[in-house]
């Protein structure tokens, strides 16, 4: 059974890299759910890369709360893993949490200090958030 995961999780990959993100959010699914229901662990980076991918595709759907859900899974299924702090935090950036979205690209670039998305973000995030305090909101 591990063999017959490992090619879900390729095919997950595979398309998502297609774009093909209906087909990948079921097989990241699938790949997941097959996991808990045997409560069986399984490796922590390929669960956090899975649910990282799932909420992409929950983000490009402008699902933000079920994309974070699945950026925080992925960060509790790997704490090491720069990439959903980031995805989480352009979405805390985009809804006006400052403070959060900060803490989370300096997460990233603790993890990864040469991460350019995540140091010009914080950059933005530090310039917005005082921006929204100096307008008295």
């Amino acid at each position: 059974m591990e063999k017959e995961t490992g090619n879900i999780l390729k095919q997950a990959h595979t398309e998502f890299n297609n774009e093909n993100f209906k087909q990948a959010e079921e097989l990241y699914s699938h790949f997941m759910a097959y996991f808990k229901k045997q409560s069986r662990e399984c490796d922590a980076t390929d669960l956090a890369v899975a649910l990282n991918n799932r909420g992409q595709i929950k983000y490009l759907r402008v699902d933000f709360k079920e994309a974070m859900e699945d950026y925080t899974l992925a960060i509790e299924a790997n704490n090491e893993f720069e990439v959903p702090y980031y995805n989480r935090g352009l979405i805390r950036y985009r809804l006006g949490f400052f403070e959060d979205a900060e803490r989370d690209f300096k997460k990233v670039l603790e993890l990864n200090p040469n991460f350019e998305d995540a140091k010009q973000s914080l950059h933005q995030t530090i310039i917005d958030h005082q921006d929204k305090m100096n307008r008295g909101y």
